[in-house]
């Protein structure tokens, strides 16, 4: 997502073999797990560049393909709930999932016309790689804990939950929807 030459090119080959491009996915993530002033200037923007403008390369590489083609679609990224609750030691990842949410939200509005649909979904806390980070964190700040406690008895999704809601918002089921933030957050931004 980072070196958009590669990313186009990828696309395109795939678009050559496969005939068409129908569902774009902007899924990627990373943070650190500090206080905000503590991250590092190589950290924040390393950050902003996977979150934030990793999710703008996926979408130049792939619209103008979606509009050549003239036939609609759907494009899906993954954001987070800390656009909505502002959690506490993510500041760079808050930061960065506020504007894939601005992007999407954008799009919505500017590819309508074209019926390509763009949607978000809003994980918590799923089981990738980043929850032991989070954990940490917890562990070492338990005054934010609250700012990261389920309703609901699970206390991670699973990547297949996630995966589910992306595929819902790219379905034909969801052919009437664009420009929702849809939260598959276990409760966590109803509190």
């Amino acid at each position: 997502m980072r070196d958009f030459p590669a990313l186009r090119a990828a696309l395109e080959e795939s678009v050559a073999e496969l005939g068409r491009l129908d569902v774009v996915v902007a899924n990627a993530g990373m943070t650190t797990a500090r206080r905000t002033w503590e991250i590092g200037l190589d950290d924040w923007n390393t950050t902003l560049d996977i979150n934030l403008t990793g999710a703008f390369h996926t979408v130049k590489a792939a619209i103008p393909l979606m509009l050549e083609q003239a036939t609609g679609g759907a494009v899906v990224f993954t954001s987070s709930v800390a656009w909505l609750k502002g959690l506490p030691m993510l500041g760079d990842y808050v930061a960065a999932k506020h504007g894939v949410t601005g992007l999407a939200k954008t799009l919505a509005n500017e590819l309508a016309e074209h019926r390509i649909r763009v949607n978000s979904v809003h994980p918590h806390e799923v089981n990738t790689k980043l929850v032991p980070g989070i954990r940490n964190l917890l562990d070492a700040h338990p005054e934010v804990s609250s700012f990261y406690q389920a309703t609901l008895p699970d206390e991670v999704s699973e990547p297949e939950d996630i995966a589910a809601a992306v595929a819902w918002t790219a379905s034909d089921e969801a052919r009437h929807i664009t420009g929702i933030q849809l939260p598959v957050d276990l409760d966590r931004t109803n509190r």
